[in-house]
């Protein structure tokens, strides 16, 4: 597929300061590209499904729905957020990405033969639903979560707003159909019940084993989970991260201004065994499973965590040795910087941050903020839930100096790649820890059914 660039002066200049200045001796960086000037538009081939802003970026198909249900392989399709393995053996060696529907499942992905498996699916549909998050854990296990929970007018409570731990993700045999109660008998999947309910998309860990999620909704709270065990003695197979520990909810002041910024508290809604401290709230679901209700405890005067709109995707980053969390919020148009060591909440990005194709403020060409990804130099890109083929993009943002603002001059946003497939969005970006040359992404939900997983390599080899 033909790229497409701006060809103004302006943009001219700004993809030489972009490029010229940024190459070092072992090649074209992911952010050395030329800002695109507008999405994509409808895509001729959808295994070629991106438009991205420089030639010395290509793509590749390597995972489609339709070849695995040829393969007899159950794939309800949806492929959400990617991960790969990235530590302990065979570390990097696969990927694995989700599927957030109402029958879910983990798809697991070998980079060196192409091999695709489904893992683990939910056995009946509804049983499991719209499975999101997808995560290595720090001791060597993947995670996922459910995107959906709800309580009843009558009282009753959905199943859903679970997190689940894959306790042998590299081992667990692949499945074929027809799914069975019995398909899932090799994998160790387990619901990590001490995690309270939300309906879950952005995880993320920090350094100190703290882990970090929010609940998707107009409204929605961000999380913090501290495991009672040391992460060396859970890192040495000593002890469980999730038999015991504490959940806290961020609080801005009172608690009662939304979308607040600014200095923030951590705020303990249970105590260090996963417990509801008095006065929390519990649900028994449908299942008969009970769990502390972090969305409505969080509501409550004495555990009031302040409220984002459609917070999403979580993000870490390190600068320097501080470790630093970033949040999309979906319905504001909008992306926060945590400090983590200041305990500090501020707008990184929002619709009134330069585009650096314009120099004018990005206005509506950002809007839906959901996915959050980090690439091997440490920035951020931010991509959008809007329809493919329309205005679906991802957008590189431009911190020079990693001030956790894009206010300097010089910096701002820029459209980094545009998606080209009808009735489909970006989803689960994911750059390679290890070679600064590769990353992945997903075209969820196409018009066709046909989910894709894409990889993403710089193929100039030149060298300044």
């Amino acid at each position: 597929m033909k790229n497409k660039f701006l060809c103004t002066k302006l943009a001219t200049t700004i993809g030489l300061l972009l490029t010229g200045t940024s190459v070092f001796a072992d090649g074209t960086r992911f952010e050395d590209f030329t800002p695109l000037a507008s999405p994509a538009g409808p895509t001729i081939d959808e295994a070629l499904p991106i438009t991205l802003g420089s030639p010395n970026f290509s793509q590749l198909s390597i995972a489609d729905r339709q070849s695995q249900l040829a393969d007899s392989k159950p794939n309800t399709g949806n492929w959400d957020m990617i991960t790969a393995n990235e530590t302990g053996r065979q570390n990097e060696r696969f990927l694995f990405t989700v599927f957030e529907t109402g029958q879910a499942g983990v798809q697991r992905y070998h980079i060196n033969t192409g091999e695709t498996e489904t893992v683990w699916i939910s056995p009946v549909a509804g049983g499991h639903k719209s499975f999101d998050a997808s995560f290595w854990t720090p001791w060597g296990t993947f995670i996922t979560a459910e995107e959906s929970w709800s309580t009843a007018a009558d009282g009753s409570t959905s199943p859903y707003g679970r997190l689940f731990e894959l306790k042998n993700p590299i081992d667990a045999p692949g499945i074929t159909g027809p799914v069975t109660a019995d398909s899932n008998d090799g994998a160790d999947f387990v619901h990590q019940n001490v995690i309270p309910r939300v309906s879950h998309e952005g995880i993320q860990f920090d350094k100190a084993g703290n882990m970090y999620f929010i609940d998707e909704l107009n409204g929605g709270s961000v999380y913090k989970y501290t495991p009672a065990a040391k992460l060396a003695h859970v890192k040495a197979g000593i002890a469980d991260y999730f038999a015991a520990g504490t959940t806290y909810v961020l609080r801005v002041g009172d608690g009662t201004t939304p979308n607040a910024t600014g200095q923030y508290a951590w705020v303990p809604f249970t105590d260090a065994d996963g417990l509801g401290l008095p006065g929390a709230l519990t649900i028994t679901d449908t299942n008969g499973v009970t769990s502390v209700d972090a969305r409505n405890t969080t509501e409550l005067p004495a555990f009031k965590g302040t409220d984002y709109q459609r917070p999403e995707d979580l993000q870490i980053q390190t600068v320097k040795g501080r470790e630093f969390l970033y949040m999309a919020t979906t319905t504001t148009n909008e992306v926060y910087r945590l400090d983590l060591q200041t305990n500090t909440i501020s707008v990184f990005a929002n619709r009134n941050t330069t585009d650096l194709a314009t120099g004018n403020a990005v206005g509506n060409a950002l809007t839906s903020p959901d996915n959050l990804a980090i690439d091997h130099d440490g920035n951020i890109y931010i991509i959008e839930d809007q329809p493919g083929g329309v205005s679906d993009d991802i957008w590189f943002a431009k911190d020079l100096n990693k001030d956790g603002d894009l206010n300097d001059e010089g910096e701002g946003l820029a459209r980094w790649a545009s998606n080209g497939t009808l009735g489909s969005e970006f989803s689960g970006l994911y750059f390679d820890p290890q070679d600064k040359r590769r990353a992945w992404v997903n075209i969820q939900h196409p018009d066709t059914g046909n989910d894709r997983m894409i990889e993403i390599t710089i193929t100039d080899n030149d060298a300044e």
